[in-house]
């Protein structure tokens, strides 16, 4: 592996809607190729009436509880609360009740505003906060709730607010924005079917709402099926945290994320998994590395044809075993009956793979890819 460029040939797929840039740039200088993808796009309310009007009942009357959820939800509320002059009068009220701080970005806004949060989670989870109140009780205590964009029946959480309300809470939301899909979905809709048809190594993802804008958008496309099995077998999920990767687990996708939940941590992650759960094959004295999009040979990345990739994979999935010219054919785009494709088709990734030898003719059966023997020293 490469130390300075470990992601070279690697496609990974970015549904970050928010710092999206600058984690695509820690994944481009090690080496990726990058498919940026919004999965959502985050709509303020700073104008909305319901938000002004919740933040007014705040200020004449505060909760005992405010939740901050999300640091760009709780600027937000500061800042909407400045626009129609009660940025004092709402700091004032919220300097009167218990702040809980979801995580450490609800954290570093609450502090931001000359706040003091009296407890965070260790998890940075929802979760955990609800476990807080409720084991605490909140029997007929006014609870303010700083949403976080709207729940869809990917979530697996149950809603936050109403298992308050039915722990006896009086709980006030408020809505400080809201996840709404981006205006032009073309790209999520490439990037679904990149997944599907094996063009990418792994997908990663920074929120909950992202994952389930995403299979909304397969959903409704047809193409939530061929999605689900690529995630499940093929294509590596990489997750910022548990709160985002729990409708996918609830699908049965396997997910991957680190220790700390940081887009730094998150692309130091990818360097590590990646590489490690790549296929390898060391044929005709050559290093083989087969990537979503592309192939290694010795290191140096080869773009391969649709076809010289189709064949290439077919092969690489049973490294050493001789595959059928009818086998072949059937992955070849547009298949067909003629198995003189498959011979064409193999020159053509021959001539890509830049020898000869990696691929072996095995006369009246098929091709198999010339894997090396193992050498296991010698015996005794």
């Amino acid at each position: 592996m490469n130390e300075a460029t470990p992601l070279l040939g690697f496609t990974i797929g970015v549904t970050a809607a928010r710092r999206a840039e600058e984690f695509s740039a820690l994944l481009t200088r090690r080496g990726a190729n990058v498919i940026h993808a919004p999965a959502i796009r985050i709509i303020p309310l700073v104008d909305d009436t319901e938000l002004e009007r919740v933040t007014r009942e705040i200020v004449a009357d505060p909760p005992k509880i405010v939740v901050a959820t999300t640091g760009i939800g709780f600027r937000g509320w500061m800042e909407a609360a400045d626009g129609w002059g009660l940025a004092e009068d709402l700091g004032g009220a919220l300097e009167s009740t218990r702040l809980l701080a979801r995580g450490p970005k609800a954290k570093g806004a609450i502090r931001a505003a000359g706040l003091e949060e009296e407890w965070s989670p260790v998890g940075e989870s929802s979760a955990e906060v609800l476990d807080h109140l409720l084991a605490e009780g909140v029997e007929g205590v006014r609870i303010a709730v700083q949403l976080h964009g709207a729940a869809t029946e990917w979530e697996s959480v149950a809603d936050f607010c109403e298992v308050l309300r039915c722990a006896g809470a009086e709980v006030i939301p408020v809505p400080v924005y809201r996840w709404e899909p981006p205006d032009d979905q073309s790209a999520m809709d490439k990037l679904i079917e990149l997944a599907a048809t094996r063009g990418l190594d792994a997908i990663t993802f920074t929120s909950a709402p992202a994952v389930a804008s995403m299979l909304d958008r397969a959903r409704d496309t047809d193409m939530l099926e061929p999605l689900l099995h690529a995630l499940r077998n093929r294509v590596v999920v990489i997750c910022v945290g548990p709160v985002t990767a729990a409708p996918l687990r609830d699908l049965e996708v396997p997910t991957t994320m680190p220790s700390r939940f940081r887009l730094g941590a998150l692309a130091r992650h990818i360097v590590d998994e990646l590489p490690r759960r790549a296929s390898n094959i060391r044929a005709a004295s050559h290093d083989i590395g087969i990537r979503g999009g592309c192939v290694m040979v010795d290191g140096e990345v080869k773009q391969l044809a649709p076809a010289s990739m189709s064949l290439l994979r077919a092969l690489g999935a049973r490294p050493g075993r001789v595959v059928s010219r009818e086998q072949l054919l059937a992955v070849l785009p547009g298949g067909g009956d003629d198995t003189h494709a498959v011979e064409t088709a193999v020159a053509r990734l021959r001539s890509s793979l830049g020898s000869s030898k990696i691929v072996q003719t095995v006369v009246k059966r098929g091709y198999r890819l010339a894997v090396d023997p193992v050498d296991c020293g010698d015996e005794l």
